[in-house]
């Protein structure tokens, strides 16, 4: 109960105006998560990870939908926003081509950290944000677990991490993924089939758009419950303190 008062408080900060030197994150999703698994959805998953993360010590974190006015992102919030956190699915063309632009600007001329995960690689924020078409070379639902492994343990997004830790995930994504080339891939991994195959896959990527940083984290499937594993959280918590721009 403790944390469910301390998450609406957060989410309510931004509509009452912030105050000091506190950053925020928003954490967007577009609200088709299964409410069986995600009874807050994925971005209520996530918001409760970086509040026990500590991360509120020095954060305003909020919570934003599609379904909100201004899908999620008035310009009083999009406009103090140091990091946003996206995660959508089967609504991506109903995200306005307004607000994607805003984003993209916010992203490349003024320094906003962006994190995308999963299914958010067609994301239109996304593919703006990248400039090509952010597509892997398949989509099966035959995975039976991904082992993470941390390829850069110097890296920010890796610190306090698991060298090694196995998620259920039962979507996988076969590289390669057509996007821009990067020297940051701090995590790497093993997708394991239902039938024992074992498939090696790039899962974490960074990199530097214009002026703003941007990770993709390629795990994070509705259907499981990989926003509650605790070294996914850590995770989540480290992209936002990497991405954050400097003040």
């Amino acid at each position: 109960m403790k944390h469910l008062c301390l998450l609406a408080a957060i989410v309510g900060f931004w509509g009452n105006g912030f105050a000091g030197e506190m950053k925020t994150v928003v954490v967007w999703s577009e609200g088709t998560a299964i409410s069986q698994m995600y009874p807050e959805d994925i971005n209520g998953a996530i918001a409760r990870g970086l509040i026990e993360s500590g991360l509120t010590n020095a954060w305003y974190i909020v919570r934003a939908s599609l379904q909100d006015p201004d899908q999620g992102l008035p310009d009083s919030l999009l406009e103090r926003t140091d990091v946003l956190i996206w995660w959508g699915h089967k609504k991506h063309g109903e995200v306005s081509d307004a607000l994607v632009e805003k984003i993209e600007k916010r992203v490349k001329e003024q320094g906003m950290g962006f994190i995308a995960t999963h299914s958010a690689h067609f994301a239109k924020p996304n593919k703006k944000i990248l400039g090509t078409p952010c597509s892997f070379s398949a989509y099966k639902c035959d995975n039976k677990e991904n082992i993470i492994t941390v390829a850069q343990p110097n890296h920010p997004i890796c610190k306090g991490v698991a060298a090694s830790f196995t998620i259920a995930n039962d979507e996988r994504y076969s590289d390669p993924y057509l996007v821009p080339p990067t020297d940051e891939v701090p995590l790497m991994g093993i997708q394991v089939h239902k039938d024992g195959t074992q498939e090696p896959a790039k899962m974490g990527y960074c990199w530097t758009v214009g002026k703003g940083r941007y990770f993709y984290l390629q795990i994070g499937h509705e259907t499981n419950p990989i926003y509650f594993n605790p070294e996914v959280r850590k995770i989540m918590a480290n992209a936002v303190l990497w991405a954050a721009p400097k003040k």
